[in-house]
């Protein structure tokens, strides 16, 4: 049984990153860079994984699970010293130590295991990763004699023309017998140009040895051997990550309309026959079930579960939100923290509003219920089974929906089924209280009402009616032309 102990190097600053977070912690797609080196060590069986920090190492800690060993590399004198400061927790071992880089994220667990597996097999002392570049800059050069026997690793910084024309270049990972790894680094000096124990200087070392044999492995693409650097690099390495992504998805059964403007973060599970539209973005940790229609121009954030046969129309926003089968939200809508059942039609519109300021709320609403355009429900809310809101209610927390209810306004109440169709909802009559009776038994008559001023010169109906027959008797008529009346007259004038 082969004894494998794993080294992930973190300690560095990251300078060209231009950045106040450490390097290793930058995310690629829904995930810190340094989660990758992790899941590495782990395909290669390497339970306890020693970390080397140094640069923001309070911020790196709690990103590593609970049985990772953290040491602090405290000068950061190069990789070298890195892996010298890793030499009490790796103990005396007389196994093999996997030296893997948390700045390497593109390297696939085919290629690193294919490395472990060779190591082994050929009984090698140590083992490289390479890669043929045709713009090696910036990457340690890899030496070979006449023979195309591996002599030695040259950093950029230290080659000369020659050596910097080779379009070899090391990777980085290795696998190194523990016993050898550790009298190899006693022996390795500080470099002429940084002064910094380089690691890959144990390759020199190693081969002039008698009886060590130095392995080589190719990476299975050119991308595996890019190192971040800058946030050139970075935007490259989220490109390439995110396209694996994406053939993963198209592999097992998704349509994909558009992979170029679909974006879907590490750690999502889709369903065989979802189809996903154009500019629809998708998290860490959602979860889609099968026959789901998703887009175009909807984000799943995480938290979000979909049953199957859901459909997520355009300019939809979810998150940690758990939707049933058969579910239909196609248009303009928010939910947060809320759980739907199967059966659920969302008006476009639908907004959940989850957040008072201090603590987050939940929304339920039940198999079978009706969600009208522009409703707003405040959290903590409940609609029933089979309920249904008016367009534009707006449900306050606390006051829940029963099943098969209907509710309507602002805020909603519920709907007066003996209103017409159409009309709105009647307020709810207050309580009468019994009349007042005399000592006799009788109602007490009530007091007349006093009238205001303007009640007072209101004239009454009747008086109102003499007024007008006055009006009428008195009216003028309109006087005629005097040719009208005496045209006769008005002739013998002429």
């Amino acid at each position: 049984m082969r004894n494998l102990q794993a080294v992930i190097l973190a300690a560095g600053e990251g300078t060209r990153m231009k950045s106040d977070r450490p390097k290793v912690l930058h995310s690629i797609c829904g995930r810190p860079m340094i989660a990758y080196a992790l899941d590495l060590a782990a395909s290669a069986g390497v339970k306890q994984p020693i970390i080397v920090l140094g640069h923001g190492a309070d911020e790196v800690k709690p990103q590593l699970p609970k049985e990772a060993k953290a040491v602090i590399q405290s000068k950061r004198l190069g990789t070298g010293d890195a892996v010298i400061a890793a030499k009490k927790a790796l103990g005396g071992s007389a196994g093999a130590v996997l030296i893997l880089y948390a700045d390497t994220p593109l390297l696939r667990r085919t290629t690193v295991q294919r490395l472990i597996e060779s190591h082994f097999k050929s009984s090698a002392t140590v083992s490289l990763l390479t890669a043929h570049l045709a713009d090696p800059t910036g990457y340690g050069r890899i030496l070979r004699n006449e023979n195309g026997l591996v002599t030695g690793i040259v950093e950029e910084a230290e080659a000369n023309a020659a050596q910097r024309a080779i379009r070899e270049i090391n990777v980085g990972p290795l696998v190194c017998n523990a016993p050898a790894l550790q009298g190899a680094l006693a022996m390795v000096k500080p470099s002429a140009a940084r002064h910094e124990l380089y690691l890959t200087d144990i390759i020199s070392h190693l081969a002039r040895q008698e009886g060590t044999k130095i392995q080589v492995a190719r990476v299975e693409e050119v991308a595996e051997a890019l190192g971040i650097n800058s946030r050139a690099e970075l935007a490259r390495a989220i490109g390439v990550i995110r396209q694996r992504i994406i053939d993963t998805h198209l592999h097992n059964g998704v349509t994909i309309e558009d992979p170029h403007s679909t974006l879907i973060d590490y750690g999502v599970t889709i369903g065989v026959d979802t189809i996903l539209r154009p500019y629809t973005v998708i998290e860490t940790g959602v979860s889609i079930g099968k026959r789901c229609v998703i887009g175009p121009f909807a984000r799943l954030r995480s938290g979000v579960a979909l049953g199957e046969e859901v459909r997520v129309g355009n300019f939809v926003e979810l998150v940690r939100t758990k939707v049933g089968s058969r579910t239909r939200i196609n248009h303009v809508t928010y939910l947060g923290d809320a759980v739907v059942e199967e059966g659920v039609n969302i008006g476009a519109g639908t907004i959940t509003a989850n957040y008072d300021g201090q603590e987050k709320h939940q929304t339920h609403i039940g198999k079978g219920a009706f969600i009208g355009c522009d409703t707003v429900l405040i959290a903590p809310v409940k609609v029933g089974a089979g309920a249904v809101t008016g367009a534009g209610s707006v449900l306050t927390k606390a006051h829940d929906v029963p099943a098969k209810g209907v509710v309507v306004g602002v805020p909603a109440r519920p709907m007066d089924h003996r209103a017409p169709t159409g009309a709105p909802a009647a307020p709810a009559k207050a309580e009468q209280a019994p009349p007042e009776r005399r000592t006799d038994g009788r109602v007490k008559a009530k007091p007349a009402k006093r009238k205001t001023p303007q009640a007072r010169r209101r004239p009454s109906r009747a008086a109102a009616k003499r007024a007008g027959r006055l009006a009428r008797r008195t009216r003028v008529k309109p006087r005629r032309p005097r040719a009208a009346r005496h045209p006769k007259r008005r002739k013998a004038k002429r």
